[in-house]
């Protein structure tokens, strides 16, 4: 289900993906309106589930994450129940950071991050040590050249 938003709601919602933790007196400014006006919609828009959890993005390589692994996963398994047994192991597990079901040749990409190739293995182990994977490749990415969770609205 789309939501209709106008060009207001879009100024709101980029000066929110700029930055959550402005006040509603600088969103209004920045805007071009009032507080009131700009905390209805933004109460609109969190009903109607446009803005989602909000919360602060850290940097992995000061806090020593310094690894960041694509790992494609390829499987024979497409039951219910194996898929069920996947999707648990992944949101058991706080080092993947992403995890799309694909189209193609390739079932699952993950976003793993760790703070080494130990821990990435440790990682490993564990996730088919739970469930039946076919086929397992991991891409260590070399350097991060953008990464945002800003949509183009």
């Amino acid at each position: 289900m789309t939501v209709r938003i106008d060009e207001m709601d879009r100024k709101i919602l980029s000066a929110l993906q700029a930055d959550a933790s402005q006040s509603m007196d600088d969103i209004a400014k920045a805007v071009g309106s009032s507080k009131t006006p700009v905390w209805n919609r933004i109460r609109k828009l969190r009903e109607a589930g446009v803005i989602g959890q909000q919360t602060v993005a850290l940097d992995a390589e000061a806090l020593g994450f310094e690894a960041c692994f694509f790992v494609l996963i390829r499987t024979s398994e497409h039951e219910a129940a194996w898929q069920k047994r996947f999707l648990e192991a992944l949101r058991a597990r706080p080092e993947v950071q992403e995890a799309h079901r694909l189209a193609g040749d390739i079932d699952y990409i993950l976003k793993v991050r760790v703070k080494n190739a130990r821990a990435y293995d440790v990682f490993y182990q564990a996730l088919i040590s739970e469930v039946k994977i076919h086929n397992v490749t991991a891409l260590l990415s070399m350097e991060e050249l953008k990464s945002t969770t800003m949509l183009p609205l």
